[in-house]
């Protein structure tokens, strides 16, 4: 089994490389369906794989100055406690139940929805933000609707795994539609590092990380990354977002309505 999830591993990586999303959208729920994966595990799971891989790339954008760590720390200011209080309330609930699985699951099925929805309308929206950017709304609450956007994020990071990546570079565009999409995306990747790994290790605590299965993502991923983001420029990107899209509305109402 180790190599199908290798090469799992390697598919998911290579959509990332080349639309930039897809990551635990896709990996999250391929574990559970295909694969059989206890929902808490396959979160937890994909959360440490989130935080390692992310880490290189906010080190890359780290140095070449696409991050803007003052909105970085105001949206982990939201997710971390959020996260923690989030991970409190599933350590509360029944042991050996279905209870965990349950909200997992739906949780999962919700955030995909979301992210195909961001990876369809997001032009639109960042247009839509572009008109308004100059509201009195923006200019006295900017700070404090991101903090409340980071808590948002944290929670459904926390329970699914997805949400750090599409779904927070949509909002982001939303709330700050004069920064570049290099910015955009440098920011959001550094605030996934801290609060996948956070919510990452708060499921080890509780007993949800499979850690050779961890291994074998990251030996099929790593390749598959670097393959897709080589190829990218050649392959019409809004023909494969909009495939993806599709793919998580199927996959997350089968969560939700399963």
């Amino acid at each position: 089994m180790d190599y199908l999830y290798t090469l799992s591993g390697f598919g998911v990586g290579a959509i990332v490389g080349l639309t930039g999303v897809g990551g635990g959208s896709l990996m999250t729920p391929l574990l559970v369906l295909l694969f059989g994966v206890p929902p808490a595990t396959a979160v937890g799971t994909d959360l440490l794989y989130a935080a390692m891989t992310k880490a290189g790339g906010t080190v890359a954008h780290g140095r070449k100055g696409h991050i803007e760590w003052a909105i970085t720390g105001r949206l982990a200011l939201g997710s971390i406690p959020a996260a923690l209080i989030t991970l409190w309330v599933l350590s509360r609930m029944p042991k050996g139940s279905d209870v965990i699985g349950q909200v997992i699951s739906n949780g999962l099925g919700f955030a995909l929805l979301l992210t195909a929805v961001a990876i369809l309308f997001g032009r639109k929206l960042r247009e839509y933000a572009g008109e308004y950017e100059d509201s009195a709304l923006r200019r006295c609450c900017l700070g404090r609707i991101t903090v409340g956007v980071g808590a948002v994020l944290g929670i459904l990071v926390t329970i699914s795994s997805v949400g750090a990546g599409a779904l927070g570079v949509a909002v982001l565009f939303f709330l700050y539609p004069k920064l570049s999409p290099v910015r955009i995306v440098g920011s959001d990747v550094a605030h996934a590092v801290p609060l996948t790994l956070v919510a990452g290790l708060g499921h080890w605590a509780l007993g949800g990380v499979d850690w050779p299965l961890l291994g074998s993502l990251l030996l099929g991923s790593l390749p598959g990354i670097w393959l897709g983001t080589q190829v990218s420029a050649k392959v019409p990107e809004h023909i494969l977002r909009r495939i993806l899209a599709s793919m998580l509305v199927l996959i997350g109402t089968k969560l939700v309505f399963a």
